[in-house]
């Protein structure tokens, strides 16, 4: 099993993205995208796809809206890693749900094309989550005022719940609603629940290489400092084991989209690696840190999409928190066949709940 560069908070990409391709495969690739380029192209007289750059906190951030009416409500989505953008597979999941809303991405500071984009020298001390939190919020108040919105909904995945949940928190006067999916409460509560179910299947299905590789770093996260080679075996188990995506031991049609997308060039998938390793080390200390267990109350509505399978960021923790949180409004909406990867692996449910139970509240 290789280790590719961590993605999501620390979890570990536990596969390998080939970019060294022969000619005869990188013609097919290029004849693959060509046919998803075409496809993906919104061509409604009110609709929009546009990327570009944003100046943001300083640096040039690549954004990425599309939608069939811009008279539709936007949701921003915050993507997770740190450092791993969901803008390049988006065109697995996210077609449907621009029927109904104006979906922005955008990849954030030392992510994917923004990282690529720019200048590194100095960027590294700007890598700080209260940074991301301004930078989204930065961002949110540019979007509304380019598309003539008065609030935008705002949506977290991974590590991007972290950073969106603290910006619901600063400026909630900026969107309707909030939606977790795959929420962080407390890291240091997922980590351990993450360890427990490696631990859990390894013994139940007696795989000796496995419980040899956990019982090195145990207790975890115990009483030692977490450092990345640490998380590296704790992270490993428990998504193969089908933590990151239900039912699969490895995903590679996630680590491998981008050499699809229609909207990353080979240069851009490969920033994306450079931007993750450039990250994670420089986060950890804070990420580790996250605790929302003491907000008790959330000033605009919240909606928590959980995996049932998921152990990269545990969903028990999140369905806890919105039970005891008081706000406007609340809901929990579990996916059952889902671990981390929700949007992709329960796209059709994930479109159902967004205009079921987010849609309304951008209307009042």
């Amino acid at each position: 099993m290789k280790i590719r560069a961590l993605s999501f908070i620390l979890l570990l990409c536990l596969a390998s993205t080939s970019y060294g391709q022969s000619k005869d495969t990188t013609d097919k690739y290029a004849k693959a995208r060509a046919i998803i380029i075409d496809r993906d192209r919104i061509l409604t007289p009110n609709g929009v796809q546009e990327n570009y750059e944003v100046p943001v906190g300083g640096v040039k951030q690549w954004v990425f809206v599309r939608g069939y009416d811009k008279e539709n409500p936007i949701i921003l989505f915050v993507h997770g890693g740190p450092a791993s953008p969901l803008a390049p597979v988006a065109w697995m999941y996210q077609r449907p749900i621009e029927e109904y809303f104006t979906v922005v991405n955008y990849d954030q500071r030392a992510s994917g094309k923004t990282y690529r984009t720019n200048d590194t020298t100095g960027l590294g001390e700007t890598i700080h989550i209260d940074r991301y939190v301004d930078d989204a919020v930065e961002l949110a108040e540019f979007i509304r005022k380019k598309y003539n919105k008065k609030k935008l909904v705002l949506a977290g995945h991974s590590w991007g719940t972290i950073v969106a949940m603290r910006a619901a928190l600063k400026r909630p006067d900026l969107f309707y609603a909030y939606v977790g999916i795959g929420q962080a409460i407390n890291v240091m509560d997922n980590e351990r629940l993450s360890f427990e179910f490696g631990v859990k299947e390894a013994t139940r299905l007696k795989n000796e290489e496995a419980l040899k590789e956990l019982q090195s770093i145990a207790p975890y996260p115990g009483d030692k400092p977490v450092t990345r080679d640490r998380i590296i075996i704790a992270r490993k188990w428990p998504q193969y084991y089908g933590g990151l995506t239900a039912y699969r031991e490895e995903s590679m049609y996630f680590y491998n989209g981008p050499l699809l997308s229609p909207d990353y060039e080979r240069k851009d998938v490969r920033a994306i690696d450079d931007g993750n390793i450039f990250t994670l080390g420089r986060i950890l200390p804070e990420f580790l840190a996250v605790d929302f267990k003491k907000v008790k109350t959330f000033p605009i509505p919240v909606l928590m999409f959980m995996g049932r399978h998921d152990y990269t960021t545990p969903s028990v923790p999140t369905e806890a928190w919105l039970q005891q949180v008081k706000a406007p409004y609340k809901k929990g909406i579990w996916f059952e066949h889902s671990s981390h990867m929700i949007p992709m692996e329960e796209p059709g449910k994930v479109f159902l709940s967004l205009v079921q139970y987010v849609l309304p509240l951008t209307q009042k």
